[in-house]
């Protein structure tokens, strides 16, 4: 399928590249993260049975944590990495494959998985 040549189009065949590498399984689910404008939003995904097993956005993250020099949407993304490991910790996952989401990793999406890590997330 041919994507317009519009920055929502590019990141969408971007994110097909990676989809066609990365799967998430029972035993090893994808944390897949989403980021627009305001917001940022992850999930823990199992591809095999389709489903969501978890997931955490910016919207009800606790941003009360610790987020070293982080500020402003960084820090709330580095919170939701938090987040989401908590739960996954909580429903016994330990091990992910990460999924960009066919944006850059650096900024929120970096920080959302530096929250995941330090949460005791292994990717």
């Amino acid at each position: 399928m041919k994507q317009q040549h519009t920055r929502q189009g590019k990141r969408i065949t971007r994110h097909t590249r990676v989809r066609a590498r990365v799967q998430g399984t029972s035993e090893r689910p994808r944390l897949a993260v989403f980021r627009s404008l305001r917001d940022v939003y992850a999930q823990v995904i199992d591809d095999n049975a389709g489903k969501t097993l978890i997931s955490a956005h910016s919207k009800t993250a606790d941003t009360k944590a610790d987020v070293g020099e982080r500020k402003g949407k960084t820090a709330i993304a580095y919170c939701v990495g938090q987040d989401i490991a908590k739960k996954a910790q909580a429903a016994g996952i330990t091990t992910v494959v990460f999924d960009r989401g066919g944006f850059a990793y650096h900024g929120r999406v970096q920080a959302v998985a530096d929250g995941a890590r330090d949460g005791g997330l292994q990717f």
